[in-house]
């Protein structure tokens, strides 16, 4: 007796965060929604914690999934650069951005899902994977039982740490998702005052090597946090941190709920896919370096996948599936990959900036009209102020 529909399907994707809903999405319309595209999480998408700012660009996600203002919580006018002193540079642009409402948003497309018919199960755990000589088969536990299922292709969305596919032989060298994984911890909190059509960017030593934030939620709520370098050694640990930075700036806030995990921050060169299993989202490092932001980009790395996926299903022979195997890593490359390396290359130089030079760029900066503080004259005010970066920075510049 089986919970499933049937125990052999021709995908399965594991993992329902944004990457993992649209790979499926994406699949069950390719392939006509003939029921053999299966999802697994171990939890709805749309009850468990999101660990990010939820914000994302107005164009770049209405390009992926036509905006819906039913599951956005706001529109983003613009973004504060705040230094050390508490200088502001400002870009402003009209509908720069969305507030998501992640669970809302995560609901809309699992229901997509299931509208393409991809049969989702949001109370499985898959437990390990075995490569077989045609396909994998999967061992999912769902409650206490446990279950034996069979796919042609295997999807890994299950985020960084390659927990999944640690020690198949056939795939070593495989992307892991931990290329740089940094720590990250925000809370849920009211009484901090807030621009709540701005984001504020909080940069300086108090945060080495990442920044801290302040996103607008509902125009009462803020996501209030900060990300650090992997190779950062606070004084403190990160909740007890966040709680001083927060009882030290904003002494009116009333912290409603802290949430906190390691975020994959990095891209490497490494393949995206081997004997029919393919990576996606974070398990795929595809986050921007240096912004953190990882929401498009997993919509994105879930739709390239998924277009693999289904020109592997429908290949003549094995040299024609590795060579699609082979064309993931090129088409995220072509998409953001290559910018995204060029960026990491860049991060460590940035890190070296000191408070000064943060003060020195946004005081400058802030005696601008607001119409010519563009982010890309932010940017080079930030590294005009530290000349020593951009001698650093060569290989990003080039």
């Amino acid at each position: 007796m089986t919970c499933f529909r049937s125990n052999s399907y021709k995908v399965v994707i594991c993992g329902a965060g944004p990457a993992g809903l649209m790979a499926a999405y994406q699949l069950g319309k390719l392939t006509g929604g003939d029921g053999q595209i299966l999802l697994l999480d171990k939890k709805e998408p749309w009850k468990e914690p999101i660990f990010c700012a939820e914000a994302v660009s107005t164009h770049r996600l209405n390009e992926l999934w036509p905006i819906d203002e039913s599951w956005v919580r706001g529109s983003l006018s613009g973004i504060y650069f705040t230094s050390p002193k508490g200088y502001k540079a400002e870009f402003y642009s009209k509908d720069c951005g969305r507030l998501l409402d992640r669970s809302k948003f995560h609901h809309a497309i699992a229901d997509a899902c299931v509208e393409s018919g991809v049969e989702c199960r949001f109370d499985a755990l898959v437990k390990s994977i075995e490569k077989t000589e045609n396909g994998w088969n999967l061992n999912v536990q769902v409650g206490k039982e446990f279950f034996s299922l069979s796919a042609d292709a295997f999807i890994d969305a299950s985020g960084p740490g390659c927990r999944l596919t640690r020690g198949i032989p056939c795939l070593e060298g495989i992307e892991s998702g931990d290329t740089d994984l940094e720590p990250g911890i925000f809370a849920v909190a009211e009484g901090i005052e807030h621009d709540r059509d701005h984001i504020d960017l909080l940069y300086g030593s108090e945060f080495p090597g990442g920044y801290g934030w302040i996103f607008p939620r509902d125009g009462k709520e803020v996501n209030v946090g900060f990300v650090l370098s992997k190779d950062a050694k606070p004084d403190m640990p990160l909740r007890e941190k966040l709680k001083h930075f927060i009882a030290t700036h904003y002494p009116n806030a009333k912290v409603k709920a802290i949430y906190g995990g390691m975020i994959a921050c990095g891209q490497s060169d490494k393949p995206l896919a081997k004997c029919g299993l393919f990576k996606a989202g974070d398990a795929a490092s595809c986050v921007n370096p240096l912004s953190r932001s990882g929401i498009v980009e997993a919509l994105l790395s879930g739709k390239i996948v998924a277009e693999a996926v289904h020109e592997w299903l429908n290949a003549s022979d094995d040299a024609a599936r590795s060579r699609i195997e082979a064309s993931v890593l090129d088409r995220w490359m072509a998409k953001l990959g290559k910018s995204h390396l060029q960026i990491a290359r860049a991060k460590p130089g940035l890190a070296k900036i000191k408070d000064e030079q943060f003060d020195k760029a946004a005081k400058r900066l802030s005696k601008l009209p607001r119409e010519k503080q563009t982010l890309l004259r932010i940017f080079w005010a930030v590294l005009w102020s530290c000349p020593s970066v951009i001698w650093k920075m060569r290989s990003f510049l080039h």
